[in-house]
């Protein structure tokens, strides 16, 4: 009878294991995931968190992790051990690629050096373990005077309006260049600053988001990602006319743009 009792434990407390490590692996597969890579323009009031909140109100999972440095480029994002692993074990649903701010907003020879070479091999990277992943460059902004350190010898970067078209051009290129996605916050931000002078995407350093700017690109990646029309009741601290406005923002420049930023249609 002891041997019986034994052996039927044998069986059944390995199952019984299993049963209960299966609702945290269930949780994980149920949940879309996206890694993030970039800089202060990417955890500046936790963007990440600000579109899994989005996400969460449409009766949408999402689960992420973020690799972020300030100031950071993607070369350097490159040399970085955590990164490369991160990549390496796959299971991604989208990875976000930010740039350093200026860094594509140089001049058309030195991005082609710099820069494009770099988002290729992690494009590459990324879908050497998660080849079903989409991969999404993030288009950020114009700083609101111009490049914060004057470029003498490239005079477009000196304004906010040369600097933005610069971003443009080299993210859509990236986006182009790799059968990527475009996620195109930076319009975004032309759009509002258009429409809305008075409202304050900057922080007081004049090139980070503040809390609104960070709620608009926030809207910007919900929008790109699911490419469908909606209402979210989150707002993070701003007023509701202020969010509502934000919202609608967004999703008109991802909506009016599909073709251009290489998004399938909705």
């Amino acid at each position: 009878m002891y041997r019986i009792i034994l052996f039927v434990a044998a069986l059944v407390l390995p199952l019984l294991a299993g049963a209960q490590q299966r609702p945290q692996a269930a949780a994980e597969q149920d949940s879309l995931r996206i890694l993030w890579v970039g800089n202060s323009f990417t955890y500046y009031n936790d963007l990440p968190a600000m579109v899994q909140r989005i996400a969460a109100t449409q009766k949408i999972k999402l689960s992420y992790a973020k690799i972020t440095k300030g100031g950071e480029k993607l070369a350097g994002h490159l040399e970085n051990r955590r990164l490369l692993d991160t990549l390496a074990r796959g299971g991604w649903d989208y990875v976000v690629l930010q740039e350093q701010s200026s860094m594509p907003a140089m001049h058309s020879s030195a991005v082609a050096r710099e820069v494009y070479p770099v988002a290729r091999t992690l494009d590459s990277l990324v879908h050497a373990a998660s080849p079903d992943a989409h991969v999404i460059f993030y288009m950020t902004w114009g700083h609101k005077y111009g490049n914060r350190k004057y470029v003498a010898e490239y005079p477009p970067i000196n304004t906010y309006e040369g600097m933005s078209e610069r971003l443009k051009a080299s993210y859509l290129e990236m986006a182009y260049d790799n059968d990527a996605w475009c996620a195109p916050v930076g319009m975004a931000w032309q759009r509002v600053r258009s429409e809305r002078p008075l409202l304050q995407l900057y922080a007081q350093d004049c090139f980070h988001p503040s809390e609104a700017g960070s709620y608009l690109a926030a809207n910007v990646f919900f929008a790109t990602i699911f490419r469908r029309r909606y209402q979210t009741d989150y707002a993070a601290s701003l007023p509701p006319e202020t969010a509502e406005y934000l919202q609608q923002a967004a999703q008109q420049t991802v909506f009016d743009n599909i073709g251009l930023l290489n998004l399938p249609q909705p």
